[in-house]
């Protein structure tokens, strides 16, 4: 196995899927008092979802509150409730690259801009999540910059 060509940062969000997004911000927000940061649409994605943050920047961890604009439609952003876990990750045209050579398969669309702005590529959940999507999502160099600040303290 070569060298590895990218550093996993940490936790960039956690993605929750339900038929009713209304429920889980009740949840999310209302009673844990997440904000409400943003919102996403995407009809060829099949989902409508908000987004909160919980913690202090440049750290702070998405929570994607999902629901399926089609139920019966794919992908099935509700199944399984836990949709997927994204990971900063340093370099991800490098990450992909090298990921590719070592046999791990992506969905399909490659790297593309994500509902956050930030470039992501998804890991297909039967090639090497055992059924849990994996999002790789480009950090923003202020990220990078206090992680290497962080690690060397």
């Amino acid at each position: 196995m070569s060298e590895r060509a990218f550093r996993v940062l940490g936790i960039q969000q956690i993605a929750i899927g339900g038929l009713d997004k209304g429920r889980l911000r009740h949840l999310w927000s209302d009673l844990f008092g997440l904000p409400v940061v943003g919102s996403f649409r995407a009809v060829p994605e099949n989902v409508d979802e908000d987004i909160l943050v919980v913690g202090a920047k440049p750290f702070e961890v998405e929570v994607d509150l999902m629901q399926p604009i089609d139920p019966e439609a794919r992908p099935r952003v509700h199944q399984p409730a836990l949709n997927h876990v994204g990971l900063w990750v340093d370099d991800l045209p490098h990450a992909v690259s090298w990921l590719e050579e070592q046999g791990v398969r992506f969905t399909p669309g490659g790297i593309r801009p994500g509902a956050a702005g930030h470039n992501v590529c998804f890991i297909h959940p039967k090639h090497g999540g055992e059924g849990v999507l994996i999002e790789l999502v480009q950090a923003p160099a202020a990220l990078i910059t206090a992680y290497d600040a962080a690690s060397s303290a």
